[in-house]
C-alpha cells in the first residue's frame, strides 16, 4: 500500500510466496558462552604479562654507514630540487641502522614547498626514501622539522 504523498510503501509486505516474518539466527550465532570470573582475571593476567615483557632493544649504531650517508643525500638532493632556499637544506641522521631516522631542515618560506598539499609532497619524499632503504633491506623514516 502506497501513501498518496511521497509514493513509498509505508509498511512492508513480502512478495507473494514468502513467510510474513523472516527466521534469524543471528542471536544464536553470536552468543558467547559465559567465562567465569577466574578465567576472565587468567586471561587479563596473561595479558599483562605480555606488555610488561621487555622488547627487544633495537641495534642502532653510532656511526653512520655509506647506506646511511647515501640515503641522507637522498633526501637533501630532493629537497633541494623543491624549494626556493636550497643552500637553506640540511638533513639531520638522528638514528642509524636497519630502521634509521632523518630530519629534514629547510628554510621557513619553504616548508610548505617540502610538505605540499595535505602533506602530499612530504609523503612523497618519505615514499622515496623508503623505497631506496628498502633496496638494501633496511627501513627508513623521515621527519620535518618546524
Amino acid at each position: 500500500m502506497q501513501t498518496p504523498t511521497t509514493g513509498r510503501a509505508d509498511r512492508y509486505e513480502p512478495p507473494a510466496g514468502e513467510p510474513a516474518e523472516l527466521e534469524t539466527h543471528v542471536e544464536a550465532e553470536h552468543e558467547q558462552p559465559e567465562i567465569g570470573a577466574e578465567a576472565l582475571h587468567e586471561r587479563y593476567e596473561r595479558h599483562d604479562r605480555h606488555e610488561r615483557r621487555e622488547r627487544p632493544q633495537r641495534h642502532e649504531r653510532h656511526e653512520p654507514d655509506a647506506e646511511d650517508l647515501r640515503e641522507r643525500d637522498l633526501v637533501a638532493f630532493l629537497a633541494r630540487g623543491l624549494v626556493d632556499h636550497p643552500d637553506d637544506v640540511s638533513v639531520e641522521i638522528l638514528s642509524t641502522g636497519p630502521e634509521a631516522t632523518y630530519e629534514l631542515h629547510v628554510h621557513q618560506d619553504d616548508l610548505g614547498h617540502v610538505i605540499g598539499k595535505q602533506g602530499r609532497t612530504a609523503r612523497s619524499l618519505r615514499l622515496a626514501l623508503g623505497a631506496a632503504a628498502a633496496r638494501t633491506g633496511r627501513r627508513a623514516f623521515l621527519e620535518i622539522a618546524d
